[in-house]
């Protein structure tokens, strides 16, 4: 891996610690999207998969939505 970085002068690779679910804003879509799916019933995993890729699709186009989950990470993503 440090080799691939390494070749890669563009790409900035911050080390984070091994389990740090506040700083990770995947995490915090997953939150959102399960707390979307709690009172639903669905006949079969087909039927969830359809479900959860049309709630995600719909994430995708609020941005707002997506930049609050990394702003409230409190990291800084600027390029150094």
């Amino acid at each position: 891996m440090k080799e691939l970085i390494a070749a890669r002068h563009w790409l900035t690779v911050v080390q984070l610690p091994p389990y740090a679910p506040e700083l990770n804003p995947v995490e915090a879509v997953w939150s959102h999207l399960k707390r979307s799916l709690a009172n639903l019933a669905k006949r079969g995993i087909d039927q969830l998969a359809v479900l959860i890729k049309t709630r995600l699709k719909k994430m995708q186009y609020r941005p707002g939505l997506i930049d609050g989950y990394v702003a409230k990470t409190g990291l800084d993503l600027t390029p150094t």
